[in-house]
């Protein structure tokens, strides 16, 4: 990774303490934030593979792909990425640069880091909309995308519900507690969920205090710009979502979404030229990509995606 942070920056440094699975990555944004990553390596004699993005939703981190990332590091490189404020990434001194494009920014400034020209992005809810600006900024660099439970118009009731909580939520005394909490306020939207699955997520999405108290593993301050009116995107995302043009892409939706609306999907498929629907059944929004058919729909465009780049490497098809 870089040495040369910004200036009065402390150094960056890759954690040298390899755990298996990941190995954590730092690097440095253009106003100074530092930030964090989990590089799955690919296995070997896949390295030639395009790696995948994982980008997480709103509030949630690296963590959120924790069982996708060591579904698909069985056959290449995974990398998830917290984005700035919130897991192992540093908060910004600026709460307005909590928006989509500076995050799309900050991933283009991690492909400079880390040497790489091509991907898939795997975006979930707000790493969906990060997706689709990519495709409008730096739309070489895809080799195809998945767009979790996210699409160029997202539902009025879904986005009040998420200003509703996001930056207001308090503390819990234990992981069960915060599970019951978390149970209580999304429950609705994943009816079949077990206390194992909630305590998954709150594990996942929350951190422990040196108080020994759980809250949520992010700066309250991302709700600034997302409260404001329009804040959600900033931009009108369907010539974003039309500049993934032919590439292989997957649309996830939950039946129970009230972010991603089954016309609005629909739409989508309609207007790109190598799209396909996935409807999960019993799950609202996000999915959270540990679904086998979930990861049977990802593992399908990715096949999709290694035709079309073998096939770009020899000439045979358009770059």
């Amino acid at each position: 990774m870089s040495d040369a942070p910004p200036a009065q920056a402390p150094a960056a440094t890759e954690n040298d303490n390899f755990n298996g699975q990941w190995r954590d990555r730092y690097w440095w944004s253009n106003d100074g934030v530092r930030l964090h990553c989990r590089d799955y390596p690919a296995p070997q004699g896949a390295e030639s593979l395009v790696p995948v993005f994982c980008m997480p939703g709103l509030t949630r981190n690296a963590r959120d792909f924790e069982g996708l990332a060591e579904h698909l590091a069985k056959s290449r490189r995974v990398i998830t990425i917290d984005f700035r404020g919130r897991g192992e990434s540093g908060y910004a001194k600026d709460p307005m640069s909590y928006v989509p494009l500076t995050y799309a920014q900050d991933v283009l400034g991690l492909c400079a880091e880390l040497g790489i020209d091509r991907f898939v992005s795997c975006g979930t809810s707000l790493g969906g909309i990060v997706t689709m600006l990519l495709a409008a900024m730096a739309g070489d660099k895809l080799a195809g995308a998945v767009l979790n439970d996210v699409g160029p118009v997202i539902e009025a009731e879904g986005i009040e519900r998420i200003r509703g909580y996001v930056g207001q939520a308090g503390s819990q005394p234990t992981w069960v507690h915060a599970a019951r909490a978390a149970q209580d306020m999304h429950g609705a939207y994943f009816p079949g969920w077990k206390l194992d699955d909630w305590l998954r997520m709150v594990k996942r999405t929350n951190k422990l205090t040196k108080e020994g108290r759980i809250v949520p593993d992010y700066d309250s301050k991302i709700a600034e710009p997302f409260r404001v009116p329009g804040g959600e995107a900033g931009v009108d995302l369907w010539p974003a979502l039309a500049a993934l043009g032919d590439r292989p892409t997957l649309i996830l939706r939950g039946r129970l979404s009230d972010i991603l609306s089954g016309a609005t999907a629909e739409e989508m498929v309609a207007r790109l030229g190598q799209a396909q629907l996935v409807t999960l059944d019993m799950v609202g929004h996000a999915p959270s990509l540990d679904e086998a058919e979930a990861q049977a729909a990802i593992d399908a465009l990715l096949a999709e995606v290694d035709q079309r780049e073998k096939a770009r490497a020899t000439g045979a098809a358009p770059a």
